[in-house]
């Protein structure tokens, strides 16, 4: 009887390294979840016309704000504490594997100049690391001893949240991160697509957008992970407008660092003062490019100096600084 090599994985230096073997851990059973199911309308998705396909697959996006609709409350709750967490000095982890990697590493990535935060508030830990983001890595998300490496090294506390992202609920990678997070006391929220997973279980509490099965049997890149998308965007925007680092609702801490975002800056401090092109441009160039600030100097009718003192009384708040700015 032939002898068979037990199933390996390659590590970055390239060494071989033997895989655990899943077909007995009941956690990688999917038989049983709603996102590995088969929705009887795609089961001829093969013979279809491109018409059809596209149909069918619109019909299934429909679907998808309704089941993060259904996920609000937990939501909201996860905004108030991620802003409570950066208010606090601390930090947002996003953590995943595949597609759910690249959700988080895409959030954490967009965050910093969109809000002119700086890097280290809002991070990502990605099952394969950052070659993973161009590349598939499959094996990597069985990989518990790196993510305890990752993990262990970004130190995770009471004013940091973790936030494990996997349709299924149960990436070992992932899992391994926010039991370990939730160990040393940072908040920990799962973001799955499937209740009572071992991720909810292991979370102080879980976001679970129900979007059921894929058009493509098992392809969380589809509704899973557009759900996912949504959700993380209203994580990141929520945080952001709870710290106020909008004003209404415009992105007055966007990053000046080329001419299209200085002509937006312009345009941002015209919307929020009332100002006309030409003393916003000149409030923005007196400010250093530094935008809330040029708002707080034109609202509140104070100096650069003023406005900047203000900005830094209230934590970046930019509504606070104006009011705290125009009451003196």
């Amino acid at each position: 009887m032939p002898h068979s090599s037990p199933p390996s994985r390659e590590t970055s230096a390239g060494c071989q390294l033997e895989r655990p073997d899943l077909s007995s851990n009941p956690n990688s059973d999917l038989r049983q979840l709603s996102t590995e199911q088969i929705p009887p309308a795609a089961r001829n998705l093969d013979q279809m016309s491109a018409l059809e396909i596209v149909r069918l697959i619109n019909s299934e996006d429909a679907t998808i704000a309704s089941a993060v609709h259904r996920a609000t409350p937990k939501i909201a709750r996860a905004i108030d504490v991620v802003a409570e967490c950066l208010r606090n000095g601390g930090r947002l982890i996003y953590v995943g594997a595949g597609t759910s990697g690249r959700l988080g590493a895409l959030d954490a990535s967009e965050v910093p100049p969109t809000f002119n935060v700086p890097p280290r508030s809002v991070q990502y830990i990605m099952a394969g690391g950052s070659r993973a983001l161009g590349a598939s890595t499959e094996a990597s998300e069985d990989d518990t001893r790196l993510a305890i490496a990752e993990i262990r090294k970004r130190k995770p506390g009471k004013d940091d949240v973790v936030i494990g992202i996997a349709t299924s609920g149960r990436t070992p990678f992932t899992l391994s991160i926010i039991e370990y997070a939730h160990r040393r006391g940072a908040h920990t929220i799962a973001l799955t697509c499937n209740r009572d997973s071992p991720l909810e279980r292991a979370s102080d509490f879980a976001i679970v957008t129900e979007v059921g099965p894929e058009v493509l049997a098992g392809s969380s890149r589809m509704k899973a992970g557009t759900a996912h998308k949504m959700v993380l965007n209203m994580i990141s925007t929520g945080a952001m407008a709870r710290l106020g680092y909008v004003y209404g609702n415009l992105m007055v801490n966007v990053w000046t660092k080329n001419e299209k975002l200085i002509q937006r800056a312009i345009r941002i401090v015209e919307q929020a003062t009332g100002a006309d092109h030409k003393a916003a441009a000149q409030a923005l160039n007196e400010s250093g490019n530094r935008t809330p600030v040029a708002v707080v100097m034109l609202a509140a009718g104070v100096s650069r100096a003023k406005a900047a003192a203000a900005l830094k009384k209230a934590k970046g708040h930019v509504r606070q600084a104006i009011h705290a700015a125009s009451s003196k």
